[in-house]
């Protein structure tokens, strides 16, 4: 954890913007965004090759092998897409998380529990540097995930167009 360079903080630390986005940069599911294209594709095709592994039975009772492999084919890739929008989906909701905790200027937290919240405004240092991970970090995975989303609909609509020419 990051201490925090403000020395009467009254947020616990693990309850701070920033450590939350160290702990969230370096846990085994949202690191991968951080990876360079590459890395970051294979992955996601990872993913999408384990969600096949349980949609292409469910496509093979509906599109035998032996009769229909095209839509077989098909209809697998798009069950197998289901994993991967909720991965997405988990990607995009975490990071967002952080960056509106992050770019608020006010922080709530709690003190021993759900019933004692408060709020504590960020210093304008401290914000300033916030806002600067937000635009020079996040906002960059916010984007990737948003590009990544953006790819898989075109992959949709070809493989409709691909389903009804056949």
């Amino acid at each position: 954890m990051i201490r925090s360079s403000v020395s009467n903080c009254p947020v616990p630390t693990e309850q701070q913007p920033l450590n939350e986005y160290e702990e969230l940069k370096s846990s085994w599911l949202f690191r991968d965004c951080t990876l360079t294209w590459r890395e970051y594709l294979t992955k996601i095709v990872w993913a999408w090759g384990l969600s096949l592994i349980f949609a292409a039975p469910v496509a093979a009772t509906s599109f035998p092998l032996h009769k229909d492999l095209s839509h077989f084919l098909l209809s697998s890739a798009a069950g197998g897409s289901v994993g991967i929008i909720f991965l997405l989906t988990r990607l995009y909701l975490g990071w967002s998380y952080i960056r509106s905790r992050l770019y608020s200027p006010i922080i709530f937290y709690e003190e021993s529990g759900w019933y004692d919240g408060h709020n504590w405004a960020k210093p304008q240092d401290i914000l300033d540097r916030d806002r600067l991970i937000v635009s020079y970090e996040i906002r960059p995975i916010l984007q990737r995930i948003k590009l990544t989303f953006v790819g898989l609909v075109g992959l949709f609509i070809a493989g409709s167009i691909v389903w009804q020419l056949l």
